[in-house]
């Protein structure tokens, strides 16, 4: 086996099936297996999948996994790398809200193949319009997250090498870190750093294992000839490119939390906090003089100050 591809799964059956309808297709040019990981939903997902499998015939490359609890992105993903007795060169973390384009999954392998010192790589996302997500990423900072509560474009303009999400890549290129929703890790990274961190119930995870990595030595590339699309939100419910986001959940602020103050300190977790306040304090106060659309989580920044580093232990 060349490749372990790993779907965590929580309430969202149907879109883990398109994604390996999407994935089956994928299965003739690549030596892979895929774990779906089933993370107890409590909603009959089990059985759907487990029937899709079936009646699919995908069980040659496709076993399901059960967990008595949620765990997290974390948690479930490092059971089905956990469980194996030998890893496969590579492990690919995907995310059931994803349908793979042809030949993406073997790009990132090929890519993974001819470069021996990048450690982890990441797909080019997509809407299924074929518009590009943002999903070559930089670490967040103090700044990043000043300039990410400020929304102000000449600020932005100067902040520019510490904009978190800068503009998609058309070519192969070195990143800090890429998005788990399709991801690739070099099995000597695991060696190294060990598994993703199960502390982060959801969010950050994926940014912590890359800094690890970078830490360690390895370099992360994106590999926008690996097209994957991405249904936003669909999986976590927490993000929407459409709708108004609900309120956001106290785990996205505790794994934001967790990031600063595990990699960095408590100090300067403490600095980031303030700076992202004092942006957005700003922000919102620009947005009511220009009646521009309120398109923020409700109680955004009540959350955010509640759940800070400042007020609360790492």
């Amino acid at each position: 086996m060349q490749l372990l591809i790993v779907i965590v799964n929580y309430r969202t059956a149907g879109l883990a099936i398109d994604c390996l309808i999407s994935l089956a297709r994928e299965m003739t040019a690549i030596d892979a297996k895929v774990v779906v990981v089933e993370a107890d939903s409590g909603d009959g997902s089990e059985g759907v999948i487990r029937e899709a499998i079936e009646a699919n015939m995908w069980s040659s490359w496709c076993e399901l996994q059960t967990l008595d609890r949620n765990g997290g992105f974390a948690f479930g993903n490092n059971l089905a790398i956990s469980v194996l007795p030998e890893l496969p060169p590579y492990v690919m973390l995907l995310n059931p809200d994803t349908v793979v384009r042809a030949g993406a999954v073997r790009a990132l392998v090929e890519f993974m193949d001819a470069n021996e010192r990048v450690g982890i790589a990441g797909s080019r996302l997509e809407d299924p319009d074929g518009t590009p997500q943002r999903s070559a990423f930089r670490f967040p900072s103090v700044l990043s997250e000043l300039e990410g509560g400020l929304r102000f474009g000449p600020a932005s303009r100067l902040m520019e090498r510490w904009v978190v999400a800068p503009p998609v890549p058309d070519h192969a290129c070195a990143v800090d870190w890429v998005a788990g929703a399709s991801m690739i890790i070099r099995r000597e990274v695991f060696a190294d750093i060990g598994v993703l961190d199960e502390q982060y119930f959801m969010y950050f995870e994926e940014v912590d294992f890359c800094l690890r990595a970078s830490r360690a030595g390895w370099t992360c590339k994106y590999v926008p000839e690996s097209r994957v699309v991405h249904l936003v939100g669909q999986s976590s419910g927490v993000t929407t490119k459409t709708d108004r986001p609900k309120r956001r959940p106290a785990y996205w602020f505790e794994s934001r939390r967790r990031y600063f103050v595990k990699n960095h300190g408590r100090f300067y977790a403490a600095i980031a906090d303030v700076a992202w306040t004092m942006g957005f304090t700003i922000w919102r106060f620009r947005r009511a003089i220009q009646r521009k659309p309120d398109r923020d989580p409700p109680k955004l920044l009540r959350d955010f100050i509640l759940n800070s580093s400042i007020l609360n232990r790492y």
